[in-house]
């Protein structure tokens, strides 16, 4: 079968910054695949429109602009006030420029890293670290199925019932 829409794909990855050569990213091997359904908005749009008529055993290899990756979006830079990074009256040994924290937004756990720290304000960015950045993709396509009604059920491969990020990559309990 070829992935097209609806298509449950399981496949390896190597994702690398600028080019085929660029410093690894993200990696997902055979021994730990990344499983999606095709068409239900979960990856990039340019990854999978690169993926469609692939099938198991093909190798692939593409790169995204910038623009068709992860975009920046300056509506991701937020500020906040100082006091919610308080201990005792006193700022937070965690609370540095360049620190990655996690934050729980009613989506769920979210990073942000700290770009600036004002006397009464802490501005952080939300933006992927991939914002912006031309990505490298290669990988191997291992498996091309079509969906079934298991598929959409809570725990299911792209159901999940709430237990991840919402996104069926594997990681969540449901999914193992």
């Amino acid at each position: 079968m070829k992935i097209q829409d609806q298509a449950v794909v399981t496949m390896t990855y190597v994702l690398r910054e600028k080019d085929e050569n660029g410093r690894i990213i993200q990696e997902a091997t055979k021994e730990n695949p990344f499983t999606f359904i095709c068409g239900m908005r979960r990856v990039l749009p340019k990854f999978e429109e690169n993926l469609l008529g692939k099938e198991p055993g093909d190798h692939y290899c593409f790169c995204l602009a910038p623009g068709e990756g992860y975009v920046y979006d300056e509506r991701q830079v937020i500020s906040f006030g100082k006091e919610h990074f308080m201990e005792n009256g006193v700022l937070s040994e965690l609370v540095k420029e360049g620190a990655q924290l996690m934050f729980q937004t009613y989506q769920g756990p979210m990073a942000g890293v700290i770009l600036e720290i004002g006397d009464d304000f802490v501005k952080i960015d939300f933006n992927s670290e991939l914002a912006g950045k031309p990505l490298c993709f290669s990988g191997e396509i291992l498996d091309v199925r079509e969906t079934t009604d298991e598929d959409f059920a809570p725990g299911g491969c792209s159901g999940c019932g709430g237990d991840c990020d919402g996104g069926c990559d594997g990681g969540c309990e449901g999914c193992k």
